[in-house]
C-alpha cells in the first residue's frame, strides 16, 4: 500500500491503474475502510487482473495455434496444387521461411491464389478436351451419352496429362474426318447408282440413317460403324442390282439387234432404242448416264423384243427365203449345184405345218450358211485356179481364131493391139499344162481329204480337165497331120510324076478347136463341156460320192461338147455316145 501512496499523482485526464488505485484509496480514506478490508479488496483486484491476463494469454495461444495451422495448411495446399498441376517448383514460392507467422502467411498467400486460379483454368481445359473426346467417341459408337455427366480428375491436372488427352482428341478427330469422308464417298456412290438405276436417292439413303439427308450439315452426319456398314452393304446391293440390270439390258439389246438384222428394220426405227443398244458392250463401271438402267427402260426393251418376236413369226416365210437366197448365193459363187426348188418347198412345208420353232428353223439355216461358207472357203483355192484356167482357155480360143486370120498382119486399125494380145496369149497358153497339172493335184488332194467328188456346177472337175487335155492332145495331133498333108501336097505339086496323077483336092480340114469351159455359157450357169466318161483311164482319180471308181466306157477322140444334162444322162448310161461326122 505504501508503494501506492508514494506514487505521484497521475496526470489529469489520464486514467491508469495507479490513478484508479489512488482514487480508490482516497475513497477508502473518506469512507474509513479498515486496512483489513482494504487488503482484501486489493487481493481481489489482483486476482481479477490475473484472470484477465490468463484469458488474454489463452486467446493469444489459440490464435497462434490457428495461425500455425493455417500456415501448415497453406504449405500442404501449396504442395498439393503443385503436385496436381505437375509443377515441381513455382516462381512465386518464398524462398525463406523466417519471419513471424503472419509474415509467412502473407508471403505464401499470393502464390496460393495464383495456383488456385491456374487450377481452375486447367480444370476447364481438361473439361473441354474430355468433352470433345466423349462426344466424338459417342458419334463413333453411335450412342448419345450426355457430356454433362463428365467429371474431371483433379488429382492429375498436369500438362503431360493434358497433352495425352489432346493427342487422343487429335486421333479421334482424324478418325472422325476419315469416317466422314468414307460416309460422304459412300453416299455419293449411292447417289450415282440410284441415278443410273432410276431409284429415289433420298429414301434409299435415309433408310440407312436419317442424318445422311442433304438437308443436314456435314458434321452432323452419322459416322458410326453401323452407318458405315449399312452404307457399304447398300452400295454392294445397288452394284449387284446394276450388274444384273446391265446383263438383262445387254441381253435384250442383243436380241433387238438380231431381230432388226433378221427383218431388215430401218435405221429410223432402230434409233428409237439407241439408249438401249449403246451399252451392249459396256462394262458395269462404264454405265453412268442417269436412268440408263431404269426398270421402265428395261421393261420397254422387253416389250419391244416381244413385239418383234411376234412380228418375226408372221414374217417367217420372208425371213426364211431370205436366208435361203443367201445360202443359194454362197453355193452359186462356189459353183456348187443344189436343188433350190426342193429346198424352198421344204421350208414352206415346215412353216405351214407349224411343227417347227421359227427360231430353230432360222438357227438351222444359219448353221447351213456357216457350213456353206466353210465349204466355199475350202474350194476357193481350186476355184481361183479354175478361173485362171478358163481365162487361159478363152485366150487360147481367141489365139486360134487369130492365127487362122490371114489378114492379121495387115496394117488395119487395132492390129498392133491384137498383136500384143497374141504375144501375151501365147505366153499364157504355154502355161496351161502346168496350170492344169496343179489344178488336178489340188483337186485330187481335196477329194481324198473329204472322200467326195469336186464338182463344178454339177460336173466333176477332174473329168472336165481330163477331157480338155485329151482334146488338146487331139488338136496337136490334128495340127501335126495337117502339116504332114500340106508337105505332101507341096511335094506333089513340085514333082507330080513321082506321085502319079494329081488327086482331086481334098476338103480343107482345119485343126480342131478346143473350146474353153466358158465357150458356150457362163461360169455360173449351164455350160457345154467335153467330159471324159472313163476318167481313170485318162489319168483321173475322180471318185463318186460313194467312194467307188467310175468304170464307164471311154469317150471317143472326136467326142463333141454336150450340156450338163446331156453329160449326166450319158454318165448314167441310158443314151449312146454321140460322135462327130
Amino acid at each position: 500500500m505504501a508503494a501506492v501512496d508514494d506514487q505521484t499523482p497521475p496526470v489529469l485526464d489520464e486514467t491508469t491503474c495507479g490513478s484508479l488505485l489512488q482514487k480508490l484509496q482516497q475513497i477508502w480514506d473518506e469512507v474509513g475502510e479498515t486496512d483489513e478490508e482494504r487488503d482484501k479488496m486489493l487481493l481481489q483486484i489482483d486476482q481479477e487482473c490475473l484472470d484477465v491476463y490468463k484469458r488474454k494469454v489463452d486467446h493469444a495461444v489459440k490464435s497462434r495455434a490457428h495461425l500455425l495451422q493455417a500456415l501448415a495448411d497453406a504449405k500442404v495446399e501449396l504442395s498439393r496444387l503443385l503436385s496436381a498441376l505437375g509443377e515441381k517448383t513455382y516462381v512465386g514460392i518464398p524462398e525463406k521461411t523466417s519471419g513471424t507467422i503472419k509474415e509467412q502467411l502473407a508471403a505464401i498467400a499470393p502464390t496460393l491464389e495464383k495456383l488456385w486460379k491456374q487450377k481452375e483454368d486447367r480444370i476447364k481445359e481438361f473439361f473441354d478436351v474430355q468433352s470433345q473426346i466423349q462426344k466424338i467417341s459417342s458419334e463413333i459408337a453411335g450412342t448419345s451419352e450426355q457430356v454433362e455427366s463428365l467429371t474431371v480428375d483433379e488429382s492429375d491436372l498436369s500438362v503431360k496429362k493434358l497433352d495425352e488427352f489432346n493427342t487422343q482428341l487429335q486421333e479421334l478427330q482424324k478418325e472422325k474426318s476419315d469416317r466422314l469422308h468414307k460416309v460422304l464417298d459412300l453416299v455419293s456412290t449411292v447417289h450415282d447408282l440410284c441415278a443410273v438405276l432410276g431409284m429415289d436417292f433420298y429414301s434409299t439413303v435415309t433408310e440407312v440413317h436419317p442424318s445422311l439427308d442433304d438437308s443436314t450439315g456435314v458434321q452432323s452426319k452419322s459416322i458410326s460403324n453401323d452407318t458405315l456398314s449399312s452404307l457399304a452393304n447398300t452400295v454392294l446391293v445397288l452394284k449387284e442390282d446394276k450388274k444384273q440390270r446391265l446383263l438383262k439390258l445387254q441381253e435384250l439389246a442383243t436380241q433387238l439387234i438380231d431381230l432388226w438384222n433378221l427383218m431388215d428394220t430401218p435405221e429410223e426405227e432402230r434409233s428409237l432404242f439407241d439408249h438401249v443398244t449403246c451399252n451392249i458392250s459396256a462394262s458395269v463401271d462404264e454405265v453412268a448416264i442417269p436412268g440408263a438402267l431404269a426398270l421402265d427402260l428395261i421393261e420397254q426393251a422387253g416389250v419391244e423384243v416381244e413385239r418383234l418376236d411376234q412380228l418375226k413369226a408372221s414374217r417367217m416365210k420372208e425371213i426364211s427365203f431370205k436366208r435361203q437366197a443367201e445360202l443359194e448365193d454362197i453355193y452359186a459363187h462356189a459353183h456348187i449345184e443344189i436343188d433350190t426348188e426342193a429346198a424352198r418347198e421344204k421350208i414352206m412345208a415346215l412353216i405351214d405345218s407349224g411343227n417347227v420353232d421359227p427360231a430353230e428353223l432360222l438357227a438351222d439355216m444359219d448353221n447351213q450358211i456357216v457350213n456353206a461358207k466353210e465349204e466355199a472357203h475350202s474350194r476357193k483355192e481350186i476355184l481361183d485356179k479354175v478361173e485362171k484356167w478358163m481365162a487361159a482357155c478363152e485366150e487360147e480360143s481367141w489365139l486360134e481364131d487369130y492365127n487362122r486370120d490371114d489378114n492379121r498382119y495387115n496394117a488395119s486399125r487395132g492390129a498392133h493391139l491384137n498383136l500384143k494380145r497374141a504375144e501375151k496369149a501365147r505366153i499364157l497358153v504355154n502355161k496351161i499344162p502346168a496350170l492344169v497339172d496343179s489344178l488336178v493335184a489340188k483337186t485330187r488332194a481335196w477329194e481324198q481329204e473329204r472322200d467326195t467328188t469336186f464338182t463344178y456346177d454339177g460336173v466333176p472337175l477332174l473329168a472336165m480337165l481330163d477331157e480338155y487335155m485329151m482334146l488338146r492332145h487331139d488338136r496337136e495331133e490334128e495340127k501335126r497331120r495337117l502339116r504332114d498333108q500340106k508337105k505332101f501336097q507341096e511335094q506333089m505339086s513340085k514333082d507330080p510324076e513321082v506321085f502319079g496323077s494329081t488327086p482331086s483336092p481334098a476338103r480343107p480340114l482345119g485343126p480342131k478347136k478346143v473350146t474353153g469351159p466358158r465357150a458356150n455359157g457362163s461360169a455360173n450357169g449351164p455350160t457345154s463341156r467335153r467330159l471324159s466318161l472313163n476318167s481313170h483311164q485318162n489319168g483321173s482319180r475322180s471318185t463318186n460320192k460313194d467312194g467307188k471308181r467310175d468304170s464307164r466306157p471311154i469317150a471317143p477322140v472326136n467326142y463333141v461338147a454336150m450340156t450338163k444334162d446331156d453329160a449326166a444322162s450319158h454318165i448314167s448310161g441310158t443314151e449312146p455316145i454321140p460322135s462327130t461326122p
